[in-house]
């Protein structure tokens, strides 16, 4: 059995950044940035209004109540041709650029009508520059406002729409088959013979996949025959990775190895010292990658958790998709952990102090997918680590978003 940290970097050291490809702001998010985005626009483009009120001469309501002639009148979307002089102001909106001669916003809060028509009498002033956007507060053209490896945010598509930016280079997804084994398999609704039991695996591991930002291909369920299997693992053909679950153990029903070795499956390492997850196989097979998860549910997507999302996030070049650990105090005592470094999945609340404490669940059977829906993160114990009493500080895995 090799570590843990160890299966994980030669995992991602099979994978290399995908190439880029085209889309519009529509479909870009959760994408992930090829290029840096530089902004092909000033905002705002020149000085406007923060306010609703008057665009005014500093110096002219240095002292009030003041008595301006009103002598232009502009609303968001137009401009006013000529210069504001001294003792005359424009009555302006949220957004419309300020007329030349004015550097200063008196609102409408602070003005009433003028005793003369055309005249607006301020009764209290502003300092030089008050309620003024000057132009490029935002960003100028030019400047970087998205770097590559984001994954992009509904923020992030509002700003290069603002930057004038219509289309994005991203990395193409990656494309994951999956392939689920087992004699005893029925999909969801499927009738449910003596001995057989519903298949998860296929379905969460899909869900995951497009998570972490890949396009998820199902293969469907291999029955425990060589020739099947070898079969429908054909179909992973042009995929960036396949993902086989079940059938990496030692068993005599475990075809995997067996099955695809004849088909060139090359395996670059079997057996991990870790729980749950121990028969986790990972090699290539003409070509393409091959992760062989546990048939367990559990195991499964925790090995998904550990290894598949680092190895989806290599070829994404994202750079803000490594997983989320984090220092919490022990919700209750703990034994010594043996030679494989043991993932436990807890709860996560805060004791009075503010602290974040992580309980593990007392039953952590891997058939239990229940508990693994329920949990908020896993305790990341060592190997050899030793028995632990509540409090004591301990590693933790959160899970992303949609895990």
């Amino acid at each position: 059995m090799i570590p843990v940290a160890e299966a994980r970097r030669r995992i991602v050291a099979a994978f290399r950044l995908l190439p880029a490809e085209q889309v519009g702001l529509e479909a870009a998010l959760g994408r992930v940035l090829a290029e840096d985005i530089a902004a092909r626009v000033t905002q705002p483009p020149a000085a406007v209004s923060a306010m609703d009120g008057y665009a005014v001469r500093a110096d002219d309501v240095e002292e009030t109540p003041a008595i301006l002639a009103v002598v232009a009148n502009i609303p968001a979307g137009q401009t006013h041709e000529g210069a504001i002089g001294p003792g005359e102001a424009a009555r302006i909106f949220t957004g419309a650029p300020l007329p030349e001669g004015t550097d200063t916003i008196v609102i409408q809060e602070d003005t009433e009508a003028g005793p003369r028509p055309g005249t607006v009498l301020v009764r209290e002033g502003a300092p030089r520059g008050r309620y003024v956007r000057p132009a490029g507060l935002d960003f100028h053209a030019g400047d970087t406002g998205l770097v590559a490896g984001r994954r992009l945010t509904a923020r992030d598509i509002g700003l290069a729409a603002a930057m004038n930016v219509p289309w994005l280079s991203v990395v193409r997804r990656p494309r994951i088959a999956i392939l689920s084994t087992g004699d005893e398999l029925v999909m969801p609704g499927e009738a449910i013979g003596p001995g057989r039991i519903v298949s998860s695996n296929g379905l969460a591991l899909a869900a995951f996949v497009r998570a972490c930002g890949g396009d998820a291909v199902l293969l469907g369920i291999a029955p425990d025959d060589r020739e099947a299997l070898r079969r429908m693992a054909s179909g992973a053909v042009g995929a960036d990775l396949l993902v086989v679950s079940g059938g990496a153990s030692v068993g005599d029903h475990d075809l995997v190895q067996d099955a695809l070795g004849s088909n060139g499956l090359a395996v670059d390492f079997w057996k991990i010292a870790m729980r749950p997850g121990k028969p986790l196989m990972f090699g290539r097979l003409a070509g393409t990658p091959v992760l062989g998860f546990p048939g367990n549910p559990v195991s499964s997507l925790v090995c998904a958790l550990i290894f598949l999302r680092p190895a989806i996030a290599a070829m994404l070049g994202a750079t803000s998709a490594d997983d989320d650990r984090l220092q919490a105090r022990l919700g209750r005592d703990l034994d010594a952990n043996d030679r494989r470094e043991d993932h436990l999945r807890a709860t996560l609340s805060r004791d009075g102090d503010g602290h974040l404490v992580a309980t593990p669940f007392e039953r952590q059977d891997s058939s239990m997918l229940s508990l693994l829906a329920r949990a908020d993160a896993l305790i990341l114990r060592p190997p050899l680590a030793p028995a632990a009493r509540a409090g004591a500080m301990v590693e933790i895995l959160t899970f992303p978003d949609l895990f």
